[in-house]
């Protein structure tokens, strides 16, 4: 593997001009602005469709589950093909994908619609590395690797804002309505790109492509459906189970076992001289992996906190999408200039450090958040822990991402990108379920919790008010459940209060099990380099 140069070491070179890093930055957008949209639009589409929450989740999971199996393949369509050329054609299959989105008549529709994002997602994702590297070089090319990260918070901002006050005042669908026209927007400065050339020689290996495809999509599927399912002992809801066991745990297990066939597999092939769908040397190193690993954390840790959030503030408080995005605004904006300004900090501080210092941070204020939340998101001290919280993640992501780069040639530049689309969509799609899956399983274990002994609900008016099978849902809905009962005024209320504690207290502890992960992932930051990271270095 090519040594890494260090950015104080870099040759100056001459300034490229930015206007393709439009193009660049507006195709990472995309994505991120559809993806982070979903979670604000919650509500709305709740109230559409005509279904619970987690239906919604499914079309976050069928995106970043679609994108993390196929971008493998993406980057080698890249390789073979050119990456100017996929890219144009994936962003049109992304406009196309919008209009059905926007006009998904059932929830159906929308999770097809997230899948065709995916789709073209898994090829995009891979190109934009590639199109850097192929327009950008030295200074320049550090600083295009930052603007990338600082698209997507950036684009999360923007889903936050415009998303928050159309949804509001409009509805949902117009807010995905806007990514058609940015589609062709894209399309169109796509033509001030460098023009690229495939390799035909390069193999596609399909073997590789249906393990690695495989794997994610059992594991995503399975950690998506644990709480549906079970967790253990398979549910009535269950399709279908094996022993009594819930089929959730068994496609996650072998999710993981067709992972070890497929880096089995990729061994063999590179020992026969024969191209892998994902070169092994991108995580040949200990650092490499290490970056893999952490960034997995990461953008795991921002996808729970980014599905908890909205669904306490419009599903439990009822309140509206934009003031979804208020409360989130702080977060969004802090990432968004974290993984900016981030760069600057290369010159005096080594991964290794920032890595750390990023995940204590994610630590620190996910505790802090556990012990001073309440039902008022505007609350000063729960906004200082999204803002903190924010500093981390953004640092995070944007030195992750340079730290695989920078480890690899500039001609696997595009492995490295599908390595990060598939790393950071599975984190993804396992964060928002397993977000989904925890908060509702101690919900559910907080209310029977109290209810074992409390003397004003008796045991006739529990199995009617069935308290313990309510997931998460809107307070007003809640009052129409527990008015259809016998139960008196004060049981009545007696029941409001205990589920209304209870989901706080999900919550809260939600929130500590979070802050637990982002500690343990201290662990594998501390095996990121020592040295600075500089520019993808030459073959």
């Amino acid at each position: 593997m090519a040594s890494t140069t260090p950015m104080d070491s870099v040759e100056t070179v001459a300034r490229e001009s930015w206007i393709p890093m439009i193009a660049i930055a507006l195709g990472q957008a995309i994505m991120s602005f559809n993806v982070a949209s979903l979670p604000v639009a919650l509500g709305g589409m709740v109230e559409s469709f005509g279904v619970a929450p987690t239906v919604v989740a499914t079309g976050i999971v069928a995106y970043s589950m679609i994108v993390a199996g196929f971008v493998m393949l993406g980057a080698k369509l890249v390789q073979r093909f050119g990456a100017l050329r996929v890219f144009r054609l994936a962003v049109i299959l992304f406009g196309v994908s919008q209009v059905f989105m926007t006009f998904s008549p059932a929830a159906s529709i929308m999770i097809f619609a997230q899948a065709l994002c995916g789709a073209s997602g898994a090829v995009i994702v891979p190109a934009l590395v590639a199109l850097i590297a192929e327009n950008y070089h030295g200074n320049q090319q550090a600083t295009a690797l930052g603007a990338l990260g600082s698209a997507r918070a950036g684009a999360g901002v923007l889903a936050f804002l415009i998303g928050g006050v159309l949804g509001t005042y409009i509805g949902w669908r117009p807010v995905f309505g806007i990514l058609i026209a940015v589609s062709a927007l894209v399309f169109f400065l796509s033509f001030r790109l460098k023009p690229d050339h495939g390799r035909p020689d390069v193999r596609i290996d399909m073997v590789g492509v249906a393990l690695a495809a495989s794997a994610i999509i059992l594991i995503s599927f399975g950690f998506n459906n644990l709480n549906g399912w079970g967790l253990a002992l398979a549910r009535p809801t269950a399709p279908f189970n094996v022993l009594g066991l819930s089929p959730a745990p068994i496609m996650i297990v072998l999710g993981i076992m067709l992972g070890q066939a497929f880096l089995l597999w990729t061994r063999r092939r590179e020992a026969a001289n024969q191209t892998p769908l994902l070169p092994l040397e991108v995580l040949d190193s200990r650092e490499e992996r290490a970056a893999v690993y952490a960034m997995f954390s990461v953008v795991a840790l921002e996808a729970a906190l980014n599905f908890s959030v909205p669904l306490y503030i419009q599903i439990v408080q009822g309140r509206s999408p934009l003031a979804t995005a208020i409360a989130m605004l702080p977060f969004n904006l802090t990432v968004f200039f974290a993984a900016m300004f981030i760069v600057r900090f290369y010159e005096k501080f080594t991964p290794r450090q920032i890595g750390r210092f990023g995940f204590a941070l994610c630590a620190a204020a996910l505790i802090w958040l556990a012990f001073v939340v309440r039902n008022d998101w505007s609350a000063i001290p729960v906004l200082f822990g999204l803002i903190v919280f924010g500093i981390g993640q953004g640092s995070l992501v944007t030195l992750l991402f340079n730290v695989l780069v920078t480890a690899s040639p500039k001609t696997l530049a595009g492995d490295v990108g599908s390595l990060r689309g598939t790393t950071n969509n599975l984190a993804a799609a396992v964060g928002t379920a397993v977000a989904g899956a925890l908060l509702v399983g101690l919900l559910s274990s907080a209310v029977m919790s109290q209810l074992a002994s409390n003397p004003t609900l008796p045991i006739e008016i529990q199995s009617q008010v069935n308290l313990d099978s309510i997931t998460f849902v809107s307070n007003e809905r809640l009052k129409g459940v527990i008015d259809a009962t016998t139960a008196t005024a004060e049981q009545k209320a007696e029941a409001l209060r205990i589920n209304s504690e209870s989901r706080l207290l999900a919550l809260k502890i939600g929130f500590l099990i979070l802050a637990g992960l982002a500690l343990l992932a201290i662990l594998p930051a501390s095996g990121l380099p020592r040295y600075r990271p500089g520019e993808i270095p030459e073959p």
